[in-house]
Order: C-alpha cells, then structure tokens, then sequence
C-alpha cells in the first residue's frame, strides 16, 4: 500500500524493517491491513491522516519483544518507545508527534492507556477489527500455534488457562478476548463493521465446539 506524501513513506519504511523476523500472527501483513482499516475509518472521522498513518504502521513495532518474553513486556508501550526517534526528525508539530505516540500505547486492548484523540481511537478500532471475524479466527488459532498450544482444551475453563502456555487455544483468545472487542468499539463507523464480522466469528465458534464434540 503506497502513499502520495514522503513522510508516511519515510515511516512506513522505517516500520517494515522491523518486522523482518516476526510471527505471523501480528506481521507486516497485519499491519498493512490495520492501515487500511484506518483509511476506511478514518475517512468518516475528523482525523488527521498524516499522524493517524504513521501510527498506524508504527502501532506494532514492539511486539517481537512481547512474543520473544511471552508477554511480560507490553508491546504498546515499547513501541511507543521505539517510535520515538523514528519520528523525531519528521516534519511535523510537536502536538503531532506525541499524538503518533499516544496513538500507538493506546491501541492495546489490555493496555493501560485510554485512546484521547481522533486518531488514536481510529487506530484502536482498526487493530481490534483486524482480531474478529474471519481474519481474527484466523489469527487466533496462528498465533496459539506459534506459542506451542493446542487445538482444543476442553477440560479446563479458558479463564482458568494461560496464554503463551500449552493450556492455550484459539478458543481461549475467543473466549477471553475477541467475543467483547464488538462491545469496546469507539467509532461509529468501527462499530457497524465490528457487528458483521462478530456475527460470523460466534457461528465459527458454535460450530467449532460441536465438532470437537463429534457433532454435526
């Protein structure tokens, strides 16, 4: 996805190196469509595009560190810090540069950081959009294949398990997670897509659980 001004190019290069040697599951590729997402949202909101942009390619940058010490370091946070000197020499407002770093501690779902702006709370709904419906399936079940988890855990309650572990499923992350990303959606328009792909995502997952159980 290529852009008409410099500087988001500047920083989407800047971003790409550094997802060389990550996981499948929160890759380049997963970037790429959270910024399309963000050009989808934010089209209907009063944003900014040039910061909403750069955080967005910037958003996971710190992630490899999250995966390598099975999430004993936020992400959200240590990108945030890697952003720093990325766009430090950029051509922009003060006021823009701490909004790209706002932008990107904001985007977690578990994080500690409330989105304040426009265009953090675009970024947030884009990135969680990315973990529903048939992607997010996807993705769920990637990543609890990267961590050495299983298929299926069905003798012991997913609140009771724990991520980066074995206990860990596809499942788990539905569970835990993904099934109340429609309800912590924060733009209008980030909702009205949220409710389709939610939709499909709870068929998949009934339809999952009676096939682990022999049913058809």
């Amino acid at each position: 996805m290529k852009n008409d001004d410099p500087l988001i190019e500047t920083v989407r290069d800047a971003a790409k190196t550094i997802f060389s040697g990550s996981r499948g599951s929160h890759d380049w590729e997963h970037t790429l469509r959270v910024c399309k997402l963000c050009q989808r949202i934010g089209a209907v909101e009063e944003v900014d595009r040039t910061v909403l942009l750069a955080a967005a390619y910037l958003h996971d940058i710190g992630r490899y560190d999250q995966d390598r010490l099975k999430g004993r370091v936020c992400h959200a946070e240590k990108g945030a810090q890697m952003a720093r000197p990325i766009i430090a020499p950029l051509a922009l407002k003060q006021s823009q540069k701490e909004n790209i770093l706002h932008c990107i501690r904001a985007h977690r779902f578990r994080g500690n950081h409330v989105p304040e702006t426009a265009e953090a709370r675009v970024l947030f709904d884009a990135d969680k959009l990315d973990a529903i419906g048939a992607v997010g399936v996807a993705r769920a079940f990637l990543f609890a294949g990267e961590v050495g988890a299983r298929l299926h855990n069905p003798d012991a309650r997913p609140e009771d398990t724990l991520a980066y572990t074995h206990e860990d499923t596809g499942y788990r992350e539905y569970r835990v997670k993904l099934c109340k990303i429609k309800d912590r959606m924060l733009t209008a328009e980030g909702k009205r897509i949220a409710e389709a792909r939610h939709a499909f995502m709870q068929r998949f997952f009934e339809r999952f659980l009676m096939e682990c159980e022999g049913e058809d």
